[in-house]
């Protein structure tokens, strides 16, 4: 049972009377510093784990402190952090976005999706005083040499843009970071991480689909997209149709890479009504064999960012996921928060849906998948 910063003591002549006893209050930062023999900005550098100080001060002073019971501020440690902004004129803080892949490794489909999270990041990060500059992965560019460059510029906080393959940061000095990874798993290290909430925004399209008339919905993905995020794309589908009685199970097509004759293979044999793809060159095969969109077909993007054709659809909304990616960076460092963490913890932001020329503006009564005809043969 916790005990409450006072003792209770009997009265003979009021039992209900009590006499507080204070507990010893904690040092504060100066004294602790008088203690020790060392200046009080030592000391509060030490204790934000400053790689400036040395190790051996360093640990003195930890052990020094948690002896005596001092637990740092910080609100206090924030507020400091704002009234010396504030006499500066200019925050000199940076934040680095590490974009790992670069042009030259990603899809060009995926360009402006991380031109959005960039501008994202960069523009929250000026709003909150610090600044951001992205790093580009080059080839010649070993882990040693950006750990040098960071730790030379005292960058600390570090948002990691999403990578193709699994993301691998491990050979970066964390213990002198706080980073974030903006997508939705990273093991290597395990980081926070910030991404789009992938199930909750297919159960929205699929509900908007479905106040459209749609009830013979298709799932087009390419393998590695839904694998990446634990399948919560296939897992969101298959609930939303299991708990709908009147919509109609179609299995999905989860290939790979997604390819013309699997595609037609596919669409033949299911028949959907509406088409939910990350790819709009789909569409051209469903015209093929004798879909008219939006007339007698639909089809939904689950990701708009990602190509130029217009599409209805879902937007992730990555200029919000890189600007709240920089917010939890800046608040670690506040806290003092450097390292990997021992619990990691995901944020996610819903999708919003945009309208576009692939799905009507109001419902429809019917759809008739069995006129389509069969494509021709090529």
């Amino acid at each position: 049972m916790l005990q409450p910063p006072f003792t209770l003591a009997s009265n003979n002549k009021d039992e209900n009377s009590y006499c507080k006893t204070p507990m010893p209050s904690a040092p504060s930062l100066r004294e602790l510093a008088r203690t020790l023999g060392l200046s009080h900005t030592t000391v509060s550098e030490a204790l934000r784990n400053n790689p400036r100080v040395r190790d051996e001060t360093k640990q003195k002073v930890l052990k020094a402190a948690a002896e005596a019971g001092y637990t740092r501020n910080p609100l206090a440690g924030a507020l400091m952090s704002e009234i010396r902004r504030s006499r500066a004129g200019t925050f000199r803080g940076v934040i680095a976005i590490i974009d790992s892949d670069g042009i030259s490794k990603r899809a060009p489909s995926a360009s402006r999706y991380h031109r959005e999270m960039i501008q994202g990041a960069s523009d929250r990060a000026k709003e909150l005083g610090f600044m951001a500059e992205t790093f580009v992965g080059q080839r010649d560019i070993s882990t040693t040499r950006l750990n040098s460059i960071l730790q030379s510029r005292g960058i600390r906080g570090l948002l990691l843009l999403p990578v193709h393959d699994d993301p691998d940061f491990s050979h970066l000095d964390w213990p002198h970071y706080a980073g974030v990874y903006a997508d939705y798993i990273i093991e290597s290290p395990p980081l926070h991480s910030v991404c789009s909430d992938h199930y909750r925004s297919l159960i929205g399209a699929m509900n908007r689909l479905r106040s459209l008339g749609y009830r013979r919905p298709g799932l087009v993905l390419q393998q590695h997209n839904d694998e990446r995020l634990l399948n919560r794309w296939e897992a969101a589908f298959r609930a939303y149709v299991d708990h709908h009685s009147d919509c109609t199970y179609l299995p999905p097509l989860i290939v790979p890479e997604i390819a013309r004759d699997k595609f037609v293979t596919w669409f033949k044999k299911t028949r959907p009504d509406v088409v939910l793809c990350h790819r709009p060159e789909v569409i051209p095969w469903m015209e093929e064999c004798g879909a008219e969109i939006p007339r007698t077909h639909g089809f939904c993007c689950l990701n708009v960012m990602t190509n130029n054709t217009p599409c209805s659809g879902l937007d992730l909304q990555p200029y919000l996921l890189g600007a709240r990616g920089v917010e939890l960076v800046i608040a670690q460092i506040f806290r003092n928060e450097y390292g990997i963490p021992a619990i990691p913890s995901t944020t996610t932001i819903p999708a919003r849906w945009i309208d576009g020329p692939t799905l009507p503006t109001t419902p429809i009564n019917t759809i008739t998948t069995g006129s389509v005809s069969a494509p021709a043969a090529v």
